[in-house]
């Protein structure tokens, strides 16, 4: 045979089974041009000039490898599903004449066709809306000024290398697949798993099990640090559980669903719930990625929405006011030193500052007992430990309305995240009278950060902090911090600009932060978080999409001759109409439930983990979860509604 011969087979091959083919190239232009649309922006030299820059850099070369990690799941995924419907007209070719080598070539030369056509496309595509997802990152960045936009040969290179290994990778597969089978068994590779699967007890235990130990831990981690490990934990035996229920559990709900004679006896149960049992060990795979993928698409967007909208709330936790400087030094008061440095660069550059605000302080590391505090040394954050910072009531006293006087062994206090109602505080050894609790101390407001828990002790002054600090901690006294904050009138760059560079001549000064500036890595990061969520969210989508629509479409082949066997006995076609829906409706929005579920039992976990980025607004990320999840469920329902179709036409015909 020559090649003009198998060129044309390939060729024929590819018109015939359109159905099959044109969403699976439909879906890789899709890939390819995500990828290449993020390899493009991650290598553009534009990035390195820009504040925040390098982390936005390495967000974007995350997004590269996941992009392309998932990539090759789902297009071997998807091209499982086209060697499936395939192998009975395989089979007929190796019947009718064809050897196994005749087949591969063949094989190869339609994989060649669609990946050529398909990374062409994609990149082609992915080129004319490269510099438009780039303004739309900047804009995410807020940056207004202008930067050159090239497409790097790298980028094309790399794209074209990576998706050529990945459908080769496929052809070879298929290629293998084919050669050890026997026509026989490609012939009845339709009908493989057409047998009453048994109940699996064990699998549906472990899934359970699985199920609720994820939830489990995630529903009562409750540090932060903590929460990092065992979200993966967690996620991990939440996969497990998935697969195993859906793979063993939908078996034994099904078979209890046809033991409830009151509902299995109506014509679209029987039907709809009989052809579930037998097909449920092939496709409970399928249903529980939808499922996960589900899980993924919420999951993802929802949290880099909710970081990017409260980024300014997330900024204010951080800096009550514009600017706030550090200083170290054992002298009782540096004070006097930092304002007078603050006001000459003021009069220098020609800003206003307001608000000035400044303190003393010694902190130490403790942990939380009923009504006290004890010290401990390993410096690690969890749910039980509070960072104790002694200060003098002096300094409390100056931002607040009515003064108060302590006795030595008198204590005023300010918890961040909410008045403790104590009439005595315990520290150690020590035991003192709670005067009053206040509920802010100049800028600093009450806010429930599960990272952050801070305890101001408001003790008489200097001398009294130095010997409480020594009893509590049986540590020599290191001196005073000293904290001195401020607002500015209007920004100004160039008095930032002036301080900073000014620093080297204060030594006393350890470090400036300012909100303007951090603003900027905010951006940089948030803006990178959700210009990553939104790739990977349309990723996922599509990927779902995908394996809903091969699934309707399997399924549909497999029910076409059941149905027109039940028509020949007397169903109607209302009758047939009804019993798909019923079984659509019980299937395809399982996962979804399903999805939904697991996105509940998270919420905690996922609170913690945007704890770490000073995110502690629950409200908005209720509010973005359901309005995420409300497109997505609107999304899922027309996919439902155009696969219902296909379904439905397939079995009709």
């Amino acid at each position: 045979m020559n090649s003009r011969f198998y060129l044309g087979l390939a060729r024929d091959n590819i018109k015939k089974n359109a159905r099959l083919f044109t969403p699976f190239i439909l879906m890789n232009i899709g890939i390819v041009s995500l990828f290449f649309i993020m390899h493009t922006i991650s290598r553009n030299p534009g990035l390195s000039t820009m504040s925040g820059g390098d982390s936005l850099k390495i967000i974007l070369g995350f997004g590269n490898a996941v992009i392309g990690i998932f990539s090759t799941i789902f297009i071997f995924y998807t091209n499982s599903f086209l060697m499936k419907r395939r192998k009975k007209e395989m089979g007929l070719y190796n019947i009718l004449g064809m050897e196994k080598k005749h087949l591969a070539v063949m094989l190869f030369i339609e994989t060649f066709m669609i990946s050529v056509l398909s990374i062409a496309i994609g990149v082609l595509i992915g080129s004319v809306f490269s510099k438009l997802m780039y303004m739309v990152l900047l804009k995410l960045l807020g940056f207004t000024g202008t930067f050159s936009f090239v497409i790097p040969m790298a980028s094309i290179l790399m794209t074209f290398f990576l998706f050529g290994c990945i459908f080769m990778a496929a052809a070879s597969y298929n290629t293998w697949h084919i050669h050890l089978s026997r026509p026989i068994e490609l012939i009845r590779g339709g009908n493989v798993g057409e047998r009453e699967p048994k109940t699996k007890w064990l699998m549906t235990l472990v899934g359970v099990i699985s199920l609720g130990a994820g939830y489990g831990i995630a529903v009562t981690v409750s540090n932060p640090l903590q929460a990092i490990t065992m979200f993966f934990v967690a996620v991990i035996l939440v996969m497990i559980g998935t697969y195993a229920l859906f793979t063993a559990g939908s078996i034994a709900l099904l078979k209890f669903l046809r033991s409830r004679k009151s509902f299995y006896y109506q014509s679209s149960h029987f039907i709809s719930v009989s052809g579930m049992i037998y097909r449920m060990k092939q496709n409970a795979v399928g249903l529980a990625n939808i499922c996960i993928l589900s899980t993924a698409v919420l999951v993802t967007l929802s949290t880099t929405v909710s970081l990017y909208l409260g980024l300014e709330e997330s900024l204010d936790n951080q800096y009550p006011l514009d600017v706030v400087m550090y200083s170290h030094d054992n002298t009782s008061d540096p004070s006097s030193d930092i304002a007078g440095y603050v006001a000459s660069v003021a009069d220098e550059v020609g800003v206003k500052t307001m608000d000035a605000f400044g303190f003393s302080s010694v902190s130490t590391l403790a942990k939380r007992y009923s009504n006290g505090y004890e010290p401990i040394s390993d410096g690690n954050f969890n749910d039980s430990n509070t960072l104790i910072i002694f200060v003098p009531v002096a300094d409390l006293n100056q931002v607040i309305d009515s003064p108060i006087a302590l006795a030595v062994d008198e204590v005023a206090l300010f918890n961040t995240s909410g008045n403790l109602d104590l009439k005595t505080l315990t520290l150690g050894d020590q035991t003192f009278d709670v005067v009053r609790e206040v509920e802010t101390f100049g800028n600093f407001n009450q806010v429930d950060n599960p990272m952050f828990k801070e305890l101001y002790v408001f003790v008489k002054d200097m001398a009294a902090i130095e010997e409480v600090y020594k009893t509590f901690t049986n540590e020599e006294f290191r001196g005073f911090d000293y904290q001195y904050m401020f607002d500015l009138e209007v920004p100004s760059p160039e008095f930032e600009k002036a301080i900073r560079s000014g620093l080297v001549n204060e030594p006393h000064i350890t470090y400036m932060g300012s909100k303007a500036g951090m603003r900027e890595n905010f951006f940089s990061t948030y803006g990178g978080f959700l210009f990553l969520g939104v790739f990977l969210g349309t990723l996922f989508m599509l990927a779902t999409v995908m394996i809903i629509y091969y699934k309707q479409i399997s399924e549909g082949f497999d029910d076409q001759s059941r149905f027109d066997i039940m028509q020949k006995v007397g169903l109607s076609k209302r009758e047939i109409k009804r019993s798909i829906k019923s079984q659509i409706v019980m299937v395809f929005f399982l996962p979804l439930i399903t999805a939904m579920i697991h996105i509940a039992f998270a919420f905690p976990v996922i609170t913690k983990l945007l704890a770490l980025f000073s995110f502690t607004n629950t409200a908005l990320f209720i509010l973005c979860t359901a309005v995420t999840l409300l497109v997505f469920a609107i999304i899922y329902f027309a996919v439902y509604n155009m696969t219902a179709r296909a379904y439905y036409k397939i079995v009709n015909s």
